[in-house]
């Protein structure tokens, strides 16, 4: 017969086996994409979350040192602010600046705000109420909050810093230590004594001396860490 025969050549066949691989791989990136897509759109996913709590942990780490520098250039513990050029909520960050946090005269920390997809607060907090378990002596610590955090995170920063899983730490024995407008630490309302000091509960915090977690208070969960132990 002259009918010309059909090019089955192992070249043809090759070409077609990796189109098909190739195809199989995009099908499976775009499942992928669709499953981590779906769920709880008010929750973000696990890496994120990880992401968020070693970039909290890392500027807290920041803020910690920025009050040290202000320590080492003599200043009390009292002199320490936190003003910004960002904000005025903690004053004028005119006013002495080599005490001043976030100046460049002063601790050099750059100011941020809280990531808006783990914490609904317009700011950073900076108080000096709270007493911490087995942190320095019975008085107040200064700390930075960041308030009004997601569970999610507030579970992973307390994994992090190897805290039982089974419950978070509990600020229920007096005000919480994210305390509101009123008790920021600024001019003229400095670190709480006696009867005015927030005592957490004790018998919840798995890691002592507890220089960073995260609490549950009323209803509520607020990171913190110590910036300076008294």
């Amino acid at each position: 017969m002259d009918g010309k025969r059909q090019d089955h050549s192992p070249n043809s066949e090759s070409g077609n086996v990796i189109f098909f691989i190739l195809l199989a791989i995009v099908l499976i990136g775009l499942v992928t994409v669709a499953l981590r897509s779906g769920g709880d759109g008010n929750n973000i996913d696990r890496e994120r979350v990880v992401i968020r709590a070693s970039e909290v942990r890392q500027y807290a780490s920041e803020l910690e040192r920025g009050v040290a520098f202000i320590m080492q250039d003599g200043a009390s513990e009292s002199e320490i602010r936190f003003a910004s050029s960002a904000t005025d909520v903690y004053g004028d960050i005119s006013d002495t600046p080599t005490r001043q946090v976030f100046s460049e005269n002063g601790g050099g920390v750059s100011y941020r705000l809280p990531p808006p997809d783990i914490s609904s607060a317009p700011h950073w907090e900076f108080y000096g109420h709270t007493h911490l378990p087995d942190v320095g002596t019975a008085a107040p610590e200064l700390i930075a909050v960041l308030p009004l955090v997601t569970l999610e995170f507030c579970q992973k920063i307390n994994a992090i810093n190897s805290y039982n899983s089974a419950t978070q730490p509990l600020d229920n024995t007096g005000d919480c230590l994210n305390a509101g407008v009123a008790n920021r630490f600024k001019t003229g309302n400095l670190y709480s004594t006696d009867a005015g000091i927030d005592t957490v509960n004790e018998a919840t915090f798995t890691v002592k001396p507890s220089m960073e977690g995260c609490v549950q208070c009323a209803g509520n969960y607020h990171f913190f860490h110590v910036l300076m132990a008294r």
